[in-house]
């Protein structure tokens, strides 16, 4: 197993985990972005990848990008942490974890961050192990500016 910085060419096995994650999740509808959405924005610098690669195949990766807090300063935020079903238990999510974690510190980052949905108690205890705070008393609050998938251009 190797973890490594994504490339181009791991665009759609990204992709694809990414919408694993929101079957398990109990949301796959709620994927709009489309495969040429992530290239055209990975390629732009929009977001960041660590992939973990098996026998060939990408198993598992975490997705992120550098944002600002302004009580904290510079962090970095884990947008999405995946491992294939098939492939946990190995170890993998805890190497992919810590490689995103030691980013924020090469980076000089103050924290980094990430949400977890409320039922997840596998994931709930992996963060917990890794003596993450697991706030509660925060809610999310977001609008949605586009009811579809925007026209491509």
């Amino acid at each position: 197993m190797q973890i490594r910085t994504a490339t181009a060419e791991d665009i759609p096995a990204i992709h694809a985990l990414v919408y694993e994650l929101a079957v398990f999740e109990k949301e796959p509808e709620a994927v709009f972005t489309t495969t040429e959405e992530y290239l055209r924005d990975f390629e732009a610098g929009r977001f960041e990848s660590f992939v973990a690669e098996m026998d060939g195949k990408i198993v598992g990766m975490v997705l992120f990008y550098e944002a600002y807090s302004s009580w904290k300063g510079r962090m970095l935020w884990l947008d999405d942490f995946v491992v294939n079903e098939a492939y946990r238990q190995h170890g993998i999510g805890q190497k992919l974890f810590d490689v995103f974690v030691e980013e924020g510190r090469r980076r000089n980052c103050r924290l980094v961050k990430w949400q977890v949905l409320d039922w997840n108690e596998p994931a709930l205890n992996f963060y917990r192990k890794n003596n993450s705070i697991v706030e509660t008393n925060w809610w999310n609050a977001k609008i949605f500016l586009f009811e579809e998938t925007p026209e491509k251009t």
